[in-house]
């Protein structure tokens, strides 16, 4: 039996799994958010302020912000580890996204939830 220490422990039926969901997730936020403007033709700030101060709008966006940075990561991975050989690069490379999307989804949930 080969052991792979690259993916931590993850299988490769979870990543699949973990990408499917989070594409799903971020396919139903995309929709909903495209179909609020289409049918808010007077859309104002009000209207969008007060779309997002309501909770389970928060917490939509909450699991889609989580969806897109698992998203990023799963895929971002597997495109460093695919085509990035040396181990030092490819390490680096994969800190610098691992800080990129802890940044984003830090920020994003200052946004949604204030400070």
């Amino acid at each position: 039996m080969v052991t792979n220490i690259t993916n931590f422990g993850r299988s490769g039926l979870s990543d699949w799994l973990l990408q499917r969901v989070s594409a799903v997730i971020l396919a139903l936020y995309s929709l909903f958010i495209v179909g609020f403007l289409l049918f808010s033709p007077g859309l104002d700030y009000a209207a969008w302020s007060g779309l997002f101060a309501q909770t389970w709008m928060r917490i939509f966006s909450l699991l889609a912000f989580i969806s897109l940075a698992a998203h990023a990561w799963v895929g971002l991975w597997t495109v460093t580890t695919d085509y990035l050989k040396p181990t030092g690069i490819r390490i680096g490379t994969q800190l610098i996204i691992i800080l990129a999307i802890f940044v984003f989804l830090v920020w994003g949930i200052t946004v949604l939830w204030g400070a």
